[in-house]
């Protein structure tokens, strides 16, 4: 059986704070749009924001426990690329968002037609977008907007993933999406495959694809579809790969107008995992398949939720809660949550994780608060749903356990699949990485 590894991962930003008024929030209440307008950051000043550059690569997460809140206020001198991905201005996810437009829904440089959105640089109005069937509630001007946003926040961190000189485009040859849009129309509105669409904008000729989805949990379980492709010799090398959501712009406006700090949520984002077989340099770290965890249907409280997707994978791996040297997981940037009451979505998380590891004897009560801060990661991530669950620390790990300072991290993810109204159910998956031996 092939070892399946993490080759590489890249992140990518776009900053689009003129599209901040189609997210579904500001969207739903056209009186704060007008309230939303003078708090809107510059690209400069997204640039130089410290979670954005812990995003790119070129800041240690852990760093951020350094620098004083509100870390809006800390302007530092960044570069708009990273180490491990990039992040664009309006104006080039607008040229992009063009290029990728095959059905003449882009129409920069034009007054908005009845049914069409102005698209906005600043106050000037530079075109409109349009919908593509007068009768189709799947196909309105709102929707595609948000699809094809999507694709191009996808194609953004997948091109730059296959930029690298060690990937060859020819070698991928499946693509697995696993944002969280529905691509359709009104006779399927999830049909879906915005994988081959990015396969194709990539030049992935080689490449078939389908899309996953799971929420939040997405990547995560297509993360475990894709290593059981190439563990089962289906695939040799496999991309796993989403864009930003454009509805979740401007989710916790309210809360940043309420404090007095900018828009923050004003970015989408774009993640590429390539998967492929162990190197024989042992320089890609390998993913246990012998400890893949999974959220049971049967399993309907928060512990048990948790002792699913790790306790059951460290006991597959008999280790204790300690022996994972990092967890990742919802790596939401706090400083977009709590002023909208939301809290410290990974500290809550790293709480829950110390308290299983009480539970099940690997740690005291005293210990945990020692355990948070050596195992867990603070929240940088822009709060882009399935981007941010577990995802955003890949990077940082790869480069970690390439040098060895990390033997082995876990990424989990959870998913609220109350959401869709089908089920009062969680969902819940993960994955360990370790050094190959």
């Amino acid at each position: 059986m092939t070892i399946p590894a993490i080759l590489g991962a890249t992140l990518t930003l776009q900053h689009v704070p003129d599209l901040v008024r189609y997210g579904s929030k500001p969207a739903r209440e056209p009186d704060l749009v007008e309230r939303l307008l003078p708090s809107l950051r510059s690209f400069d000043d997204a640039v130089a924001y410290p979670p954005h550059q812990v995003f790119l690569g070129n800041l240690a997460p852990e760093a951020l426990r350094a620098l004083p809140r509100p870390w809006w206020r800390d302007a530092m001198a960044a570069s708009p690329d990273g180490v491990s991905g990039q992040i664009i201005d309006q104006a080039d996810f607008y040229e992009r968002l063009a290029a990728r437009d095959g059905f003449d829904l882009v129409r920069m440089g034009h007054e908005p037609r009845p049914g069409e959105l102005p698209l906005y640089l600043g106050r000037e109005m530079v075109g409109a977008f349009a919908p593509d069937h007068e009768q189709d509630e799947s196909l309105t001007a709102s929707v595609l907007l948000e699809n094809l946003s999507c694709l191009v926040s996808a194609t953004h961190a997948t091109a730059h993933l296959l930029s690298s000189p060690d990937v060859d485009p020819a070698s991928v040859t499946h693509v697995l999406a696993c944002g969280e849009e529905a691509i359709g129309d009104r006779y399927q509105r999830g049909g879906g495959n915005l994988a081959k669409a990015i396969a194709e904008a990539c030049g992935l000729t080689e490449a078939s694809g389908a899309d996953v989805k799971a929420f939040c949990a997405g990547p995560v379980h297509a993360l475990i579809v894709a290593a059981a492709l190439v563990s089962s010799g289906v695939h040799d090398r496999v991309a796993v790969v989403a864009g930003g959501s454009l509805a979740k712009l401007g989710m916790k406006a309210l809360g940043a107008l309420d404090t007095g700090g900018p828009i923050i949520d004003d970015t989408l984002a774009g993640m590429a995992v390539l998967v492929g077989r162990a190197q024989d340099d042992h320089a890609a770290p390998i993913i246990r398949m012998d400890a893949i965890g999974r959220h049971r249907t049967g399993s309907t409280s928060q512990q048990a939720l948790l002792e699913d997707i790790v306790g059951r994978p460290l006991d597959a791996m008999k280790l204790g809660i300690t022996d994972v040297d990092i967890y990742a997981t919802e790596l939401h940037n706090p400083e977009v949550t709590e002023p909208a009451g939301g809290g410290d979505v990974p500290d809550r998380n790293y709480r829950m994780l110390a308290g299983l590891g009480v539970v099940r004897g690997d740690l005291t009560a005293e210990e945990m608060p020692g355990f948070i801060h050596c195992h867990g990661l603070p929240g940088f991530s822009p709060t882009q749903g399935h981007i941010a669950s577990a995802i955003p620390w890949l990077p940082h790990a790869l480069a970690r356990l390439r040098t060895g300072e990390l033997e082995r991290t876990m990424l989990l993810a959870k998913g609220s699949l109350f959401l869709g109204r089908m089920t009062r159910l969680w969902d819940g998956a993960s994955i360990t990485l370790e050094v190959q031996r």
